[in-house]
């Protein structure tokens, strides 16, 4: 098992509330069974995006300078993109730059996860982004991110379908199997709260691609075979220390 757990911003709030620096926060929480960060809180990295929708949170230079420092210690993390609001096409393209040349200072990075807003009834937007933007901010980052070795394809924000056909548009992973997912779907996504095994085993392999299951630190748990049934296993089961998973693999 591994923790994953606390956002840039979270760890910004620890640093506020023990005067601390990040490093200090960071090497606490380690010590406690810390394994590795999710990339929340980066939403878009545009001072006027985040004046004018999450005043409250850190801004973009707090978010990667907390990343880097984790990233330095050893401890990786994730990067997300949070897309189809009110930010520009060159915002977008701003925020993939600056998460690149992070994970060229300081690597560090496990995947990057673009998060299709979901506008429930925030009246910021008239429709959620169209499968075609979807595929299209999933190619676009692939293409960027020649230095971070995953892509999430995450089919609570994209849907189901629509998280399939990206596996084909240069994504490796679509998350995991997710008991009951809360946030995205108190926003009304319209995509199940959660997926069984068999299901997502049987989406990857109508893509095309292998299943395999993975770790939080995406290292090989199990590949599942080309016929039917998840139980249909191929090779071996892989011990924890294996190597990095293979591409179109589900987490859980």
């Amino acid at each position: 098992m591994q923790v994953k757990a606390w956002t840039a911003v979270e760890i910004d709030f620890f640093c506020r509330l023990t005067k601390q620096p990040a490093a200090w926060v960071l090497e606490r929480l380690r010590e406690a069974g810390l394994d590795a960060l999710p990339g929340g809180g980066a939403e878009v990295f545009s001072e006027r995006v985040r004046r004018e929708l999450f005043r409250q949170k850190i801004g973009g230079q707090r978010w990667l300078e907390i990343h880097e420092t984790a990233h330095r210690m050893g401890i990786p993390s994730n990067a997300t993109l949070l897309y189809g609001h009110i930010e520009t096409l060159a915002e977008r393209v701003q925020h993939l730059i600056l998460l690149r040349e992070l994970e060229d200072r300081a690597p560090g990075f496990l995947a990057f996860i673009p998060l299709a807003f979901q506008p429930g009834v925030t009246g910021l937007v008239r429709r959620q982004a169209s499968a075609i933007e979807d595929l299209k901010t999933i190619a676009v980052s692939r293409l960027v991110f020649d230095n971070v070795p995953h892509v999430k394809s995450y089919w609570v924000m994209l849907g189901h379908d629509t998280a399939s056909v990206a596996l084909n548009f240069g994504a490796s992973d679509l998350d995991g199997t997710i008991g009951v997912e809360k946030i995205a779907h108190a926003a009304q996504a319209r995509s199940p709260a959660g997926l069984a095994e068999e299901s997502m085993v049987q989406t990857i392999r109508e893509a095309g691609k292998l299943p395999v299951q993975r770790d939080a630190l995406y290292r090989v748990v199990r590949e599942y075979g080309r016929g039917t049934g998840a139980g249909a296993v191929a090779g071996r089961e892989y011990e924890r220390t294996a190597a990095g998973a293979a591409p179109g693999g589900p987490a859980r």
